[in-house]
């Protein structure tokens, strides 16, 4: 039973000086919406602490709509405050943050809504609602990325930065199982239209275990991660991901020359014994460029250049750029391209007419092809392989400042007319286009959701050539990915929200 306390009579006191300046509630922060809990608060006071933050520009709602974002209490009976709040039943309950007066007197006194704390929340510890209570609505989060809508924007960017960073640690160490697992969990935040505030807000989300939990009740207590700033300091993650970030260098490589003894390019460069390959030797000798972000710009003169050498050789060619600019990015590492025609067979020629044409315009600064591999008959494949068997190529361009609107994405200091971007090039069959598209698109955590979901919920089997489905023992056909989609009963993602 919650009682309004008596609240002592106040003397009232001359207004200060500042009572000239003319009174008005100018909102300063839009995207918060408090609610403060009359109950074991009173009246009096819950409108003394409304006026108070609407004086501070905080927007205070007076009825619990599923408009709030932050729930004030000063009841210390977390039991009955939460069954009350769950007795109210707002569809938004579960994205809420239901805090402590303390909260409010720390942003009160800050003037703005100061970051929330884990001493701040208030948990929920009512582990089942009575039989008699209707049900809460919850805010599901599917543990498949395929089924979330993943935009560019990420609210828990300091999470999930710190969840690639163990990642890449585990993955530097071979150790696949803790390396899924924080890409998976990367993932879910990435998805959440909100940001992660106090850790019970992350009770219901999927793929969040101990170990992530415990990174992320460190971040919001301590505002990072001592476990991420040992590896980010330590000599062998550093070193390795130096190496790596070389085009043509991998885990392993990186691993061989460490435990060589070597630290750095200089190292590399100056070990006789070290015989680089040619996309190596070229990784090296761009690096400068290629290890620089490409702009949205570049990728759209890239694709200006690649569609011109394409439509000289086959008028009805079909040009499609892929990768994190499909998906609206604004800067990524290299440009991927499908290129195919109509005509079923005549792919096989395209891609090295295209390497052809760019070298003799004098702009192909590397070029390693692959011919097709590709054979309907030896699928479907039951293994998960990184690489397709379409015909491919990998390249590095000479981009013209002059080529791109707005001009170059240069390095500071930079003062050249032109730089080197990696481009990749794709060839499918036109029958395969839909499943080469959707595969080159990504994101690569997308991408694995996509064929677990196939396997696990619909007994399919996808990659970048086909879908089989194991129960029907046939090949589904697809033209675009909305069939791909319409096959796995799946609502159909845009590429734009594929940012898993």
């Amino acid at each position: 039973m919650f009682h309004t306390p008596i609240v002592p009579r106040v003397r009232k006191r001359s207004k200060p000086a500042e009572a000239d300046v003319p009174r008005r509630d100018e909102v300063k922060f839009e995207d918060v919406r408090l609610y403060l809990v009359e109950r074991k608060m009173g009246r009096s006071r819950r409108s003394f602490l409304t006026q108070l933050a609407r004086s501070k520009g905080f927007i205070v709602e007076d009825i619990l709509s599923d408009e709030v974002t932050h729930v004030v209490s000063e009841d210390s009976q977390a039991s009955s405050l939460w069954k009350w709040l769950k007795e109210c039943a707002p569809k938004n309950l579960p994205n809420m943050l239901v805090l402590d007066i303390s909260w409010f007197t720390d942003s009160m006194r800050e003037g703005r809504p100061v970051a929330v704390e884990t001493r701040h929340c208030i948990q929920d510890t009512l582990p089942t609602l009575p039989e008699d209570s209707p049900p809460t609505p919850v805010a599901s989060v599917s543990p498949y990325a395929c089924q979330r809508r993943t935009t560019t924007e990420n609210n828990n960017k300091i999470f999930t930065d710190a969840f690639e960073v163990l990642a890449e640690s585990y993955e530097f160490n071979e150790i696949e199982g803790p390396c899924l697992a924080f890409r998976r969990a990367a993932s879910v935040l990435k998805s959440l239209p909100w940001a992660v505030q106090c850790l019970g807000a992350t009770q219901d989300l999927p793929c969040l275990g101990e170990h992530t939990k415990a990174v992320i009740e460190e971040i919001l207590q301590y505002g990072r991660s001592f476990e991420v700033e040992k590896i980010l300091s330590d000599e062998r993650y550093r070193t390795l991901k130096l190496f790596t970030s070389v085009f043509g260098v991998g885990p392993k490589t990186s691993e061989k020359w460490y435990r060589r003894g070597l630290r750095s390019f200089s190292d590399i460069l100056a070990d006789p014994s070290i015989h680089l390959n040619r996309m190596q030797q070229s990784g090296f000798l761009h690096y400068g460029d290629i290890s620089r972000a490409v702009s949205k710009a570049e990728a759209r003169a890239l694709k200006n250049i690649i569609d011109e050498a394409v439509h000289v050789i086959t008028p009805d060619a079909i040009l499609a750029l892929t990768g994190g600019f499909r998906r609206e990015k604004e800067f990524g590492h290299d440009v991927d391209f499908i290129v195919t025609t109509p005509e079923l067979g005549k792919e096989e020629s395209l891609l090295p007419i295209i390497i052809n044409r760019l070298k003799k315009q004098g702009i192909l600064l590397y070029s390693d092809y692959q011919a097709s591999t590709f054979d309907m008959s030896k699928l479907p494949c039951h293994r998960f392989e990184a690489m397709d068997h379409f015909a491919k190529c990998f390249l590095i361009l000479r981009l013209e400042g002059s080529q791109v609107e707005g001009g170059l994405h240069r390095a500071e200091g930079d003062s050249r007319g032109w730089r080197a971007v990696r481009v990749d090039l794709v060839s499918p069959p036109m029958d395969r286009y839909a499943f080469a598209l959707l595969g080159w698109t990504g994101s690569r955590q997308f991408e694995r959701d996509l064929r677990r979901f196939a396997q696990v919920e619909r007994r399919m089997l996808l990659d970048n050539h086909a879908l089989y489905d194991k129960t029907k023992k046939e090949f589904l056909a697809a033209t675009t990915e909305k069939d791909i989609f319409a096959h796995l009963g799946l609502e159909y993602i845009e590429p734009w929200q594929r940012n898993a």
